[in-house]
């Protein structure tokens, strides 16, 4: 399994359309708690406008991928409007999560710049904008689809913050990296991981802060509880969840989780099956 899939295996993607057409005007996006936003402008102009960041003019077909919750604006032509289909994103547990975090507050890719892309497109054109039987499930799975062609794009061109998504560009982490992905239980140590990294211990110590701004320790212990979370999202208890990433009790794994998180796994998981059943 490559690095990327290696992640997205352990990390739930989920995307939701919620808006496909013209807009007109002024249209707010509100901060989300746990979702970030997607938009695939067809034709603008449109003006994106967020907090504390200069105002984008996109005047040619653009993806724009907000991987964290945030308050933001998209203002089109009062006359003409802009084709727009906008979706909720989450990655694993919402704002907490690796691979959101690698990313910048937007990530703004012109359609052009996507070769290969055509078919996928042309898909969700032909769904966003007729009314055809399944054309929710449908449009939602595409957007999916399109997120993970942003997340290749991002790491080949070098569109990250550092963070997970460089480490896995990385040709050396990234060995180390899928090893801790696929098997976080392990009694991982500097020299093993060194050791699938294939460098020196000094040397892979140091590149892996540089490039991922953390030590390998801590990275795997985040990396354990976003394991653990996703599997008591799949129903498995809080016990069974800390055996399985590592730890050697419910109260120790509870003691990393809120030190983590701020909060218990099982508020945790009691606010994720509220947002569930609200959406």
């Amino acid at each position: 399994m490559d690095a990327l899939s290696s992640v997205l295996s352990r990390i739930a993607l989920r995307a939701g359309v919620f808006y496909s057409g013209n807009i007109c005007g002024l249209h707010d996006f509100e901060h989300d708690v746990f979702k970030g936003h997607l938009h695939l402008i067809e034709r603008g102009p449109i003006l994106l406008q967020t907090q504390g960041q200069a105002d984008v003019h996109l005047n040619e077909p653009t993806v724009l991928f907000l991987p964290r919750p945030q308050w933001h604006r998209l203002v089109a032509d009062d006359g003409a409007g802009a084709d727009v289909v906008c979706g909720t994103i989450t990655l694993g547990g919402g704002v907490h999560n690796p691979v959101s975090a690698s990313l910048p507050d937007v990530v703004q890719v012109p359609l052009s710049a996507l070769p290969g892309m055509g078919a996928l497109l042309g898909l969700m054109r032909q769904e966003a904008f007729q009314d055809q039987p399944g054309r929710q499930a449908v449009l939602d799975r595409l957007c999916e689809v399109l997120i993970l062609q942003l997340l290749r794009h991002c790491m080949a061109q070098g569109i990250v913050s550092g963070g997970l998504l460089a480490g896995l560009a990385d040709p050396k982490l990234g060995k180390a990296l899928r090893a801790m992905h696929e098997d976080p239980a392990h009694d991982w140590d500097l020299p093993s991981l060194a050791a699938a990294a294939g460098m020196s211990r000094a040397r892979f110590a140091h590149h892996f802060m540089a490039v991922l701004g953390q030590g390998p320790a801590q990275y795997l212990s985040q990396w354990r509880i976003q394991t653990a979370q996703q599997l008591m999202q799949q129903g498995q208890s809080i016990q069974q969840a800390a055996h399985a990433v590592g730890y050697g009790s419910a109260s120790a794994f509870t003691r990393a989780f809120a030190r983590a998180l701020g909060q218990t796994p099982g508020a945790w998981l009691t606010a994720q099956r509220a947002d569930k059943n609200g959406s």
